[in-house]
């Protein structure tokens, strides 16, 4: 429920007082469509290529440990066991830092939290350059896992909540792209450049540019939406008049609002402040146990795939490093290849059966490898490529088809609290991956478990509500 919902309708209550007169509800109702109207402008051009920057270096940042470890594996005798926990510890961290941010985001914001995350994480990567040795790594990366996984919910949450009804999957999607093409550009940055430079490269990569981004958010302004449900007319209207004054065009409401001075603060109810347990109440709790299905199991295949596969080429397959990580890198251009497409048919295919889709042919191709069809190198490359773009779209979609299922009151905390299963998933699949690899089981075996998990998703994703082309607030009544 947003302010619009919740406030009294009572003009003196609101403490609005100038002609035309508005209550807090109809004021908040007003604003909220104003933004609607806005037209699309080169600002909102400018708030993806900022906010989709820390996205960018967040995912370079959760990816450079895979390019790292053929290097440190054999450099600091590292076991099987100890590579899944490596990679699990950034997990562990991010699993703290989507709650601590999130619900940071419903109290202080969106735009400080951000870039506080940013912060965290570009200077923690530098320190994970420095590290000399695998307890040293695996604390650092623990504590850069607190701003990863703060930065994305976030993140996520601003860019939906500045998207209209009408086309906000193409429009979010678009954005979201920046993620896969980090993760893309990870895998070739660390083709080309650690087999010449060192392994510190990557994390030397990760560190610098995200503390400039880290100031450049703070430049963005906030969300109107969150500011709206926080009663805060005035701040939100201005910010909705900056979106109108960029626009090609002007906007009418932009001028029926020139006479009407909002306050700077109105009364928020406490029923408009969500809580924790508002995402299991009765209203929600159906789409909320839905989406950390969806979550858990789409991020369980590609993160367990995603950290492991340079990996798998170089101890299993025997390929020379350069080799391992090109091949490794394949996977992340297939991811970004169907989001793309993705993204130009996702408001006429709608969330639901894309999800669908995806994970039906993802356990297909996965049941393929765990048959049998990781024998042949070959076979094996081109089948977990196509695996993983197929089930990296899904863990894109779902960045875009959580935020909607929320008012603006849980949508950062909705978020959050979701991408914890990430986390969650992330931090338990390589490990298990680790001990099956290490205990003698076959790569057959981890394979056949990645279908089953597929599976899984695409029983849930049957359940999913369908969101397309419709207003944030019309979906979260």
């Amino acid at each position: 429920m947003s302010l619009a919902d919740a406030t009294p309708r009572s003009q003196a209550s609101a403490g609005l007082s100038s002609q035309p007169a508005f209550d807090a509800e109809g004021a908040a109702t007003h604003l909220l469509a104003r933004l609607e109207r806005v037209p699309a402008s080169r600002w909102f051009v400018i708030a993806r290529v900022v906010m989709g920057s820390a996205t960018f270096f967040d995912a370079f940042n959760a990816l450079s440990i895979a390019f790292v470890l053929p290097i440190l594996v054999p450099l600091w005798h590292i076991t099987p066991p100890e590579i899944g926990i490596l990679i699990g510890a950034s997990y562990v961290g991010q699993i703290i830092g989507a709650f601590a941010f999130s619900w940071g985001a419903e109290r202080y914001g969106r735009i400080p939290c951000a870039a506080a995350a940013t912060a965290i994480y570009a200077v923690l990567s530098l320190a994970c350059a420095a590290a000399w040795s695998f307890n040293v790594l695996l604390v650092l990366r623990f504590v850069q896992g607190i701003g990863v996984g703060g930065e994305m919910p976030v993140a996520a949450t601003y860019i939906s909540e500045l998207s209209k009804a009408r086309g906000r999957g193409r429009f979010f999607l678009l954005y979201e792209m920046i993620f896969p093409i980090g993760l893309m550009a990870t895998g070739q940055v660390g083709a080309w450049l650690v087999p010449l430079m060192g392994w510190q490269i990557m994390f030397l990569i990760g560190g610098i540019p995200g503390l400039v981004i880290a100031l450049m958010l703070l430049r963005l302004p906030e969300s109107p939406r969150w500011l709206i449900g926080k009663g805060r007319l005035a701040s939100a209207e201005a910010v909705i008049g900056r979106l109108e004054a960029a626009s090609d065009k002007s906007s009418e409401a932009a001028h029926a609002a020139s006479a009407v001075t909002l306050p700077a603060q109105v009364e928020v109810p406490a029923r408009s402040r969500g809580k924790w347990g508002e995402l299991l109440s009765p209203a929600y709790r159906g789409r909320t146990l839905i989406a950390w299905v969806l979550w858990a199991s789409a991020f369980l295949v590609a993160n367990g795939l995603n950290n492991w596969m340079p990996t798998l080429y170089t101890t299993v397959y025997h390929l020379a490093l350069p080799e391992a990580l090109r091949a490794a890198s394949l996977t992340n251009v297939a991811q970004v290849c169907l989001v793309l497409i993705c993204a130009l048919v996702i408001d006429r295919t709608g969330r639901k059966y894309w999800m669908i889709g995806a994970f039906g042919l993802g356990a297909v191709t996965l049941g393929i490898l765990g048959f049998g069809g990781t024998q042949e190198v070959s076979w094996f490359i081109v089948l977990s490529t196509l695996s993983y773009g197929l089930i990296g779209s899904i863990a894109a979609v779902v960045y875009l088809y959580t935020p909607e299922i929320y008012p603006t009151r849980m949508r950062a905390v909705g978020t959050g609290v979701a991408t914890s299963w990430l986390r969650i998933a992330s931090a338990i699949g390589p490990t298990i991956i680790g001990f099956m690899l290490g205990k003698g089981g076959g790569v057959d075996a981890v394979f056949l478990m990645f279908a089953a998990v597929a599976i899984i998703g695409l029983i849930a994703a049957t359940r999913m509500i369908e969101t397309r082309n419709l207003q944030l607030e019309e979906i979260s009544r």
